[in-house]
């Protein structure tokens, strides 16, 4: 075995660590396009259960109105006449990391991309990195260094809508379970809070 790595490493080749930590990385990038495939499924099963036209959602998707069937099919059939009345102001866990995520991509929009939270956005926009909680600590502790080191060139309402998250990320989870509007699983209340975020963020400005 050693004699195949020093082969390979004289060859100007890939060594197996090499070539583990490239398949890893391939491996990683698969795995987030599965992980935004579901949400994408999850958000037109959510349409459909709302009673948006299969065209409608098709057109929104940019899909084909066949897939955009199967998987409206498996809305709820007795799911609500009407859309929920969804807020800014919700208190469990996944809304407020969407909204985390919604105002970390807009203070680094805000900054050109030179704020130190632009570094966690991406990845975890991609589904890179997930929402665990080390992460979303992470997450804080930049958006919490933008607002300190950069305040002046920021809006108000950014500071206003951490001070808000944080909050609600600090109350504890049984606690804040209690609050959960019940649109979806947490990758789906995620993607709504932080489209909400990003939103509200850009009509305060």
């Amino acid at each position: 075995m050693a004699d195949e790595e020093d082969a390979l490493r004289t060859s100007g080749f890939l060594t197996e660590e090499q070539a583990r930590e490239l398949f890893a990385d391939m491996n990683e990038v698969i795995l987030a396009g599965e992980e935004i495939r579901r949400l994408r499924n999850e958000m037109i099963t959510l349409f459909a259960g709302l009673g948006r036209p299969r065209e409608r959602i098709a057109r929104l998707t940019g899909m084909s109105r066949p897939p955009v069937s199967k998987q409206g099919a498996k809305a709820r059939p007795d799911g609500p006449a009407s859309p929920p009345d969804i807020t800014l102001d919700q208190h469990d866990a996944p809304w407020l990391e969407g909204r985390l995520r919604g105002l970390a991509e807009g203070i680094s929009a805000s900054l050109h991309d030179s704020a130190h939270c632009t570094r966690l956005t991406d990845p975890l926009g991609r589904s890179r990195k997930r929402f665990t909680p080390q992460n979303v600590d992470a997450l804080r502790r930049l958006v919490e260094k933008d607002l300190m080191e950069r305040r002046t060139e920021l809006p108000g309402s950014h500071r206003s809508a951490y001070d808000a998250i944080s909050r609600g990320l600090d109350v504890p989870a049984k606690a804040a379970a209690t609050d959960a509007a019940g649109t979806g699983s947490a990758p789906v209340r995620r993607a709504l809070a932080r489209r909400i975020q990003r939103d509200r963020l850009g009509g305060e400005n």
